[in-house]
């Protein structure tokens, strides 16, 4: 059985460690993860919003 936890990287980020814990969480580059949410951002907003959520729901490692 896999322990892994969604929380908010304290050694990957750049803001807050929310993109940082995404990738960790799903096993993926936090390049990648930082790239899709600028384009959400970007494109329709939203991504700002989801940004704010998860950095204020996720915890810290």
């Amino acid at each position: 059985m896999d322990n892994k936890k969604l929380r908010r990287s304290r050694t990957d980020r750049k803001i807050s460690g929310v993109c940082g814990g995404l990738a960790e969480y799903f096993g993926v580059d936090s390049t990648l993860v930082r790239i899709i949410m600028a384009i959400l951002v970007c494109t329709w907003g939203s991504g700002l919003l989801l940004y704010i959520i998860l950095w204020i729901c996720m915890p810290e490692e």
